[in-house]
């Protein structure tokens, strides 16, 4: 990774931090980040306020234990144990949001009551048990809990979501809240119905299918979205209700389009060939279609144009 990757990559890092905040799901210094560079990873320094932070202040780890710069975030240990574990993923994002954390405090995992349960790769979003902050005990539940999952929560603590990017596990964590949100107040109406594991199973291989570009619908089942063909190569054009500007100067001879627009049935007035002024302005047929009349002043004549309509 050269000096300018690097560079741009902390500078995503101080983004994506400070978007934890202004999005609701992180407050204040709580939550921390990393992501996985060449040798090591990325992490975010300990007690230091996102809107404060530049990204020469992220810190610098290697899996050791080792860093370069400022005192690494006291949740260190389960980042680096993650990122090291977990080869499918690059980024590790911890935050406190409010109803992720609501259900954490009662140790309640997330059933499959909503379909996007499966956005973390399992029929269930499993809570970690409670150890405490900044311990290995803590990055061993993490582990534990996020076995063949994107996502979890952490008991009496918060929540962790997984990614490939930092754009990807901000996301994720938005979702995970938003899940946790829906869930607290499906509760309250009682313990909701859950989807059973084979359409779990259904809906997980769906987003897989689509999170990999293919079409949504499986094996053929359903119709497959596809790109339009154009004729020639040329994109489709919106319909408008307007004369064809070609017409228009056959007719005339001497109007232009941009004469003959009609805004909300006002009539616009255009200097014809500097000794006169024409009028064009919108009749409503009976049809409902619209055509155009044009008043010559000059002469004292009027003629109706019956022009056609341009599709453009």
């Amino acid at each position: 990774m050269t000096k300018t990757d690097m560079l741009s990559l902390r500078r995503e890092m101080v983004d994506i931090c400070r978007r934890m905040n202004s999005s609701g799901i992180n407050q204040g210094t709580a939550g921390n980040l990393s992501v996985r560079t060449d040798d090591g990873f990325l992490i975010t320094p300990s007690s230091l306020p996102y809107e404060t932070m530049q990204p020469e202040d992220l810190v610098e780890m290697d899996f050791d234990g080792t860093y370069v710069g400022l005192r690494p975030s006291s949740e260190w240990r389960f980042h680096r144990d993650i990122l090291r574990e977990r080869t499918d993923i690059n980024v590790v994002l911890h935050c406190h949001s409010v109803y992720a954390t609501t259900l954490a405090c009662h140790h309640k995992t997330i059933p499959s009551f909503h379909y996007m349960t499966g956005i973390a790769g399992g029929t269930t979003i499993r809570c970690a048990e409670y150890a405490t902050f900044g311990t290995q005990a803590l990055s061993d539940n993490a582990l534990v809990a996020l076995k063949d999952r994107t996502a979890c929560l952490l008991g009496q603590h918060g929540q962790i979501s997984l990614g490939k990017t930092l754009e990807s596990a901000l996301w994720l964590a938005i979702e995970i809240e938003t899940l946790s949100r829906m869930y607290v107040q499906a509760l309250t109406l009682g313990e909701p119905p859950v989807l059973p594991d084979d359409e779990m199973e259904r809906v997980i291989a769906q987003m897989r299918r689509m999170s990999y570009g293919q079409a949504p619908d499986g094996e053929g089942v359903n119709d497959v979205a596809r790109p339009a063909l154009r004729f020639k190569g040329r994109p489709a054009r919106k319909c408008s209700l307007a004369p064809c500007p070609s017409v228009v100067a056959k007719v005339s001879g001497r109007i232009s389009a941009a004469d003959a627009r009609s805004k909300r049935g006002h009539v616009e007035r255009s200097r014809v060939r500097g000794r006169s002024s024409s009028d064009i302005s919108r009749l409503h047929r009976g049809d409902g279609r619209v055509g155009y009349r044009q008043d010559l002043g000059r002469r004292g004549r009027r003629r109706r144009l019956r022009l056609p309509l341009h599709r453009g």
